[in-house]
C-alpha cells in the first residue's frame, strides 16, 4: 500500500485482463501461510519517501515460494543497500533521475534487473561477451536477439527505440559522473532533506517517518490548506495527502533559496544555512550513518571510471557516433523508427524548459500548454482515421 499510485495503477490494469487477483495491503501483515500469493511488490524508497527493512518479508515470501519485486529509485541506491543485498528477485524502476528531463511524466527509460535463475525469462536483448574473428574481445546481442520477429505473437518484447534513446542518455549522465558523482550527488540531495526535516521539526511539525533519502511526509500542527496557501505563495507544488499529511520531494536542482522558501512555508525559525550549522557531524536522520547505507561498489567498468571532463565525454560520444551510419553519410537501409530524419525544428522543443521541466503530478491549470497539445493531437488523429 505504499507504492506510487501510478505504479499501482499500471499493475491493476494489466493484472485485470490476466485475471490475476491484487491485493493492496501493508506487506508485513500479509499472510502468506495459505500459498496462494504468487509475489508482491514494494516501493524502496516508498511513496510517502520512508524507506523500511523488509528482510523478514523477503524471507516470508520466498518460503513461500513466492517471488518479491522491488520497485526503486537509481539515485537512491548510489547510498542506499541495493535490493540484490536484500534478497529480491527482481528490481525495477524508472532511469529518470540518471540526467533526464521530467517531460511532463515521460518518456523515460524503464529498467529491471533480475536474479540469474530468471535472465532467460526476460524479454528484450541480452548483451553477452564472445570473441571476434581476430580472437578478440567482442560484445553481442545474445539470447533473445530480435525476438519479436522471430517468436512474433509470443514475444516478450515490446521494447521502442524511444527508451532506448533514452536509455543512452541515461547511461552517458552515469558515464560522465562515475559512481564518485553519482553518490555525490545523492548526498547532496539526502543533506538537503535532513535540513528541511529539522527545519520543519522546528517550525512544531511532525516529520512521520524517521528513516528517508529525498523525500517527506509531514504531519502539520495547523491546516493543510494553510501550507497549501504558503506553498502557493511561493509558487511551489506539494503533495496534499487525503489524511491532511503533506509530502514534499526533492532533488539534484535544489537551491539553497529554495530551502528557505519551504522552511518558511513550514514556520521554521532558521534558515538553511543557519541549520546547517547546527548539523552533528553524524547526524541521526542521515541514512548514510545508519544500517541502510550502501556499503558496495557500483559501475566498476572503467567506462564508468574514465571520462568526467567535458572534452573527454564529448571526444566519447563522437567515436561512438562515428561507429554508425546515418543520414549524413548515406542513405539508411532496413528503415526504423530511428532511421528517419527529425529536422532541428522539430527536436528543439525537446530541450525547452516550458516541455521538458513539468512535473506530471501539477494542477493542470499548471499545463495548459500539454492539455492543447493533447487536444490537437486527439482531434488531428481522430481526422486522419476517419473516427469521431
Amino acid at each position: 500500500d505504499k507504492v506510487h499510485p501510478q505504479t499501482l495503477a499500471v499493475v491493476q490494469t494489466r493484472a485485470d485482463a490476466l485475471d490475476i487477483n491484487v491485493v493492496v495491503s501493508d506487506c508485513a501483515s500479509m499472510d502468506f501461510s495459505k500459498g496462494d500469493v504468487c509475489g508482491i511488490l514494494y516501493q524502496y524508497p516508498d511513496t510517502e519517501g520512508s524507506v523500511e527493512d523488509f528482510k523478514d518479508v523477503i524471507k516470508a515470501c520466498h518460503d513461500a515460494k513466492a517471488l518479491v519485486v522491488c520497485a526503486t529509485d537509481l539515485l537512491a541506491l548510489t547510498v542506499m543497500r541495493p535490493p540484490g543485498e536484500l534478497g529480491v528477485d527482481i528490481a525495477i524502476g524508472t532511469s529518470q533521475r540518471l540526467g533526464v528531463p521530467l517531460n511532463y511524466g515521460g518518456p523515460h527509460a524503464g529498467f529491471f534487473a533480475v536474479r540469474n535463475s530468471l535472465m532467460r525469462l526476460m524479454p528484450g536483448r541480452v548483451v553477452g561477451v564472445t570473441r571476434d574473428a581476430t580472437g578478440g574481445r567482442a560484445y553481442r546481442l545474445a539470447l533473445q536477439t530480435r525476438e519479436q520477429h522471430i517468436r512474433r505473437d509470443k514475444a516478450t518484447s515490446n521494447i521502442c527505440t524511444a527508451q532506448a534513446l533514452l536509455a543512452n542518455m541515461s547511461a552517458l549522465y552515469a558515464i560522465y559522473h562515475g559512481p564518485h558523482g553519482l553518490r555525490d550527488i545523492a548526498t547532496r540531495v539526502h543533506n538537503a532533506t535532513v535540513l528541511l526535516a529539522r527545519g520543519v521539526i522546528s517550525g512544531g511539525h511532525h516529520v512521520q517517518h524517521p528513516r528517508f533519502f529525498d523525500t517527506l511526509k509531514i504531519k502539520p500542527t495547523g491546516s493543510q490548506d494553510a501550507i497549501k496557501k504558503k506553498a502557493e505563495e511561493k509558487q511551489i507544488n506539494l503533495r496534499y495527502f487525503a489524511d491532511g499529511t503533506v509530502g514534499v520531494a526533492l532533488d539534484e536542482t535544489v537551491t539553497e533559496k529554495d530551502l528557505d522558501d519551504l522552511l518558511w512555508v513550514f514556520e521554521s525559525k532558521k534558515t538553511a544555512a543557519q541549520l546547517a550549522s547546527d548539523v552533528p557531524e553524524e547526524p541521526k536522520e542521515s541514512l548514510l550513518y545508519s544500517e541502510h547505507k550502501r556499503t558496495t561498489p557500483f559501475l566498476t567498468h572503467p567506462i564508468f571510471n574514465t571520462y568526467h571532463s567535458e572534452t573527454q565525454i564529448v571526444r566519447f560520444m563522437k567515436q561512438l557516433e562515428n561507429k554508425d551510419i546515418s543520414l549524413v553519410h548515406s542513405m539508411i537501409p532496413l528503415g526504423s523508427c530511428t532511421m528517419k530524419l527529425n529536422s532541428t525544428v522539430e527536436m528543439m522543443p525537446c530541450s525547452m524548459p516550458e516541455f521538458a521541466n513539468i512535473h506530471p503530478f501539477v494542477p493542470l491549470e499548471q499545463a495548459k500548454g500539454y492539455q492543447q497539445l493533447f487536444e490537437e493531437l486527439e482531434r488531428d488523429l481522430c481526422e486522419i482515421t476517419g473516427y469521431d
